[in-house]
């Protein structure tokens, strides 16, 4: 059976992995076991999907991110350079909780995460929210909202959709 997305050489795709046609990954990235990607996403270099996350159609995703289990990105996503998603809010190495642990987080249609921002775990992005980058999101983002700083506020309300 032909493939209808692409999947570069160099990276890894697991077993129990449901990719969407005319979805791009490139260089180096790592797709793991449960893992749904839909149609006409692109993943930049370095991106790891971790095990069980749900990615929408045409969501964007650049360089050096990770998805953590227990995240969820809805259609239309962008996730800028190197931000961070977190799925434990007080990991220990030595005492781990197991994944019914983690907590869920979920970015909504539409919504952009800037470069470097952290989107620490169990917190919904709502629609077309906006982060701005470098931010450290700590709550819920309402719909159509930019948030930035450290931790994260409310910047402007009310963003046009495009």
């Amino acid at each position: 059976m032909e493939r209808t997305y692409f999947v570069h050489e160099s990276s890894y795709v697991d077993e129990d992995v449901t990719i969407g046609e005319g979805t791009k990954i490139w260089h180096f990235c790592h797709i793991q076991k449960g893992a749904s990607i839909g149609t006409n996403c692109t993943l930049g270099q370095n991106v790891n999907i971790s095990d069980n996350v749900k990615i929408g159609n045409y969501v964007k995703i650049q360089n050096n991110v990770s998805v953590y289990e227990g995240v969820e990105l809805e259609d239309g996503v962008f996730c800028g350079p190197s931000c961070v998603f977190t799925n434990d809010l007080m990991p220990r190495a030595e005492f781990p909780k197991g994944r019914e642990r983690y907590k869920k987080t979920l970015v909504k249609r539409g919504a952009t995460i800037g470069a470097n921002a952290t989107i620490v775990c169990g917190v919904t992005v709502g629609e077309y929210a906006m982060i701005a980058a470098g931010a450290v999101v700590t709550k819920d983002v309402e719909a159509y909202t930019l948030v930035g700083g450290v931790p994260a506020v409310v910047m402007r309300r009310e963003l046009e959709r495009v």
